[in-house]
């Protein structure tokens, strides 16, 4: 981890101010009816008409500029015909490089009235990535994190994904350390102040494996449940610093989870 400068970081606020714009702005769409691939122009052309760029958009073959994850998708889900029905969940990922920093941060949204089932899951998920990112100052690890995630999510009933988390960010989408949703304190990387990581729990209902899929003329991979129940994710950039952390993707305004 190697710190960034001050006015790299005033580039890192800045972006992520604006991915968290973004999203809120797009979370307004989700309604029973709206398309995934709605959801995605609808980012581009905000991003754009911003003065930013679209992360997703190429990275790694990724073929659109957001990733739209759905009920049991976990995430990296690929935008496209799907049209938002009553009772779904829909995690909405934005990342946006702006003055060649980035921005990165999703939340699960409800599609109208769902169930219990759902609540259940969206309000841990969130809780959740609240847990790690009170975890987040110099001198604690990334096990530190990953232990008060996974020590929330379990007693709860349901279950932290293990393959995927968070990692570093800056200049690059994805950079060292990955931020896991489970592990043992004081062990795994030094967090330093000055570096910023993102902290996104993904949560499972239950314990069956995950399935990966691949995504055409990509490297990127999606991912669902193997027994298709829900998965729900939320995802903030924080700055390391003595003593805490800094979030730089909250949005303007408090927002209600699922909403």
């Amino acid at each position: 981890m190697i710190p960034l400068k001050e006015n790299e970081i005033q580039l890192m606020r800045s972006a992520g101010r604006l991915a968290a714009h973004i999203l809120s702005e797009v979370g307004k769409m989700v309604e029973p009816g709206v398309s995934t691939n709605k959801l995605d122009q609808a980012v581009h052309e905000l991003t754009v008409s911003l003065g930013a760029i679209s992360a997703p958009l190429g990275y790694k073959g990724f073929p659109k500029s957001v990733c739209t994850s759905v009920n049991h998708c976990i995430c990296h889900g690929v935008p496209g015909s799907y049209i938002l029905q009553i009772g779904d969940i829909i995690n909405i990922d934005v990342t946006c490089i702006k003055d060649g920093f980035h921005g990165d941060t999703s939340r699960t949204f409800y599609v109208g009235e769902v169930s219990e089932r759902a609540k259940l899951i969206t309000e841990c998920a969130y809780k959740a990535m609240l847990k790690g990112i009170e975890q987040v100052k110099a001198g604690n690890t990334t096990g530190d994190i990953g232990f008060a995630i996974n020590k929330y999510v379990t007693r709860k009933g349901l279950y932290p994904v293990l393959e995927i988390g968070g990692h570093g960010i800056g200049k690059n989408f994805h950079e060292d350390p990955f931020v896991p949703s489970h592990g043992k304190k004081s062990k795994g990387e030094l967090l330093q102040a000055g570096c910023c990581i993102t902290v996104e729990p993904m949560i499972n209902e239950t314990s069956a494996p995950i399935k990966e899929f691949d995504i055409p003329d990509s490297e990127i991979k999606y991912y669902e449940t193997s027994d298709r129940t829900f998965s729900a994710q939320f995802e903030h950039t924080v700055l390391i610093q003595e003593g805490g952390c800094e979030i730089l993707t909250l949005p303007e305004t408090p927002f209600e989870v699922g909403y």
